[in-house]
């Protein structure tokens, strides 16, 4: 079939939006017809930052569409269903999956820019083959990926919306209620007010955290975080989080949430921790950096712990998510700041640079 789609040829220049070919899926996949899909950091790292993905590539992994064609074999989905195309495929079968731990799949090694049976499903006019990003590729009008990527929603839920839970706000809420077991009455800080970070607020507070405190060195980002609950901001530019915490606590929090990918964020969020706290972190760090504390620390009962995608069960918690944001009990679209084109792609990544958006999210 032929589409549109933003290839990637070359780092740090702008992505050609061109028309490329995609095959059809093979027995155990399926090709979904993008309806929305979100950029995220990761991503950005591709195309801007410190990782290197193998090129010419189609990035994005952060997408919700409808269901257009299915392979021989697949049998839990069917054209028409609305999914979402989670960030990571799992085999179902190893000892963590069986163990319901499938973002940790033992089997998930797949070469680089290849779908998980094997080769690749994009090429374009010239011929040439175009690696995938996270064995899916959302930066374009369709995608083909493995069958337990993509994962059947409700059909009334807004798929610019439902998107950003492909990975971003999942990290974020699965870190507050997975990650760290935030429980009702217990202190939260919050390093890092992105997407990330506030899913992993909405996470806190759909616990019934108090107080949450959120930190960050952008004062629109602050105020964002009051308005969706945060009971105290500090701007970490300004004053020193690590002192103003104890303040606020007079022994420091349970739980200090980094989820931003910086060196200093986590020394803060780990020193912010009282005895027998947890620092969990989920933010993406360059390859040569070092955690900067003491290991004596570790003595007064602290941990430091990360994960991958808020250690949640796709098949289960995505739409569970859903669910509650159609309840109104986890207010989603606020994390939603632009809706832009595929055209403009470059400019949403130019706005994320600049820290105007928490989430710019393509319409299709």
């Amino acid at each position: 079939m032929k589409m549109r789609a933003a290839v990637v040829y070359e780092k740090n220049k702008p992505m050609r939006i061109e028309e490329v070919t995609l095959d059809d899926p093979k027995a155990d996949e399926v090709m979904v017809k993008m309806v929305a899909t979100g950029l995220c950091h990761t991503d950005w790292h591709a195309c801007r930052g410190a990782s290197s993905p193998p090129l010419p590539t189609v990035l994005g992994h952060e997408g919700a569409g409808i269901v257009e064609k299915v392979g021989s074999s697949v049998t839990a989905l069917k054209p028409g269903d609305h999914v979402i195309t989670f960030a990571f495929w799992s085999c179902g079968k190893c000892a963590m999956c069986a163990s319901g731990q499938p973002n940790y799949c033992m089997n998930r090694r797949t070469a680089p820019g290849e779908l998980p049976s094997g080769g690749k499903r994009l090429h374009n006019s010239a011929g040439q083959d175009i690696n995938h990003y996270f064995t899916q590729s959302s930066f374009a009008e369709y995608l083909v990926c493995y069958e337990r990527q993509a994962i059947k929603i409700r059909e009334d839920a807004p798929l610019d919306v439902a998107c950003v839970l492909a990975c971003g706000a999942t990290t974020g809420i699965g870190q507050s209620l997975n990650m760290a077991g935030v429980r009702a009455g217990q202190s939260v800080a919050i390093y890092g007010c992105g997407g990330v970070g506030l899913s992993a607020l909405l996470g806190a507070k759909l616990a019934g955290a108090h107080p949450i405190i959120a930190v960050d060195v952008l004062a629109d980002k602050l105020r964002l975080a009051k308005d969706l609950g945060a009971n105290y901001t500090i701007n970490a530019s300004t004053e020193d989080p690590v002192k103003r915490i104890q303040e606020i606590t007079g022994v420091g929090v349970d739980h200090a949430l980094e989820c931003i990918g910086n060196v200093k964020a986590l020394e803060q969020a780990f020193l912010s921790q009282r005895p027998l706290g947890k620092c969990v972190v989920v933010g993406v760090f360059p390859p040569d950096a070092k955690i900067p504390f003491a290991p004596s620390l570790f003595l007064g009962g602290r941990t430091l712990s990360g994960g991958v995608e808020g250690n949640i069960v796709p098949s289960i918690d995505l739409p569970k998510f859903v669910n509650l944001y159609m309840e109104g009990k986890l207010p989603l679209d606020k994390l939603v700041t632009r809706r832009i084109t595929l055209d403009q792609i470059d400019a949403g990544f130019d706005a994320m640079e600049r820290g105007e958006v928490i989430r710019s999210v393509i319409k299709f």
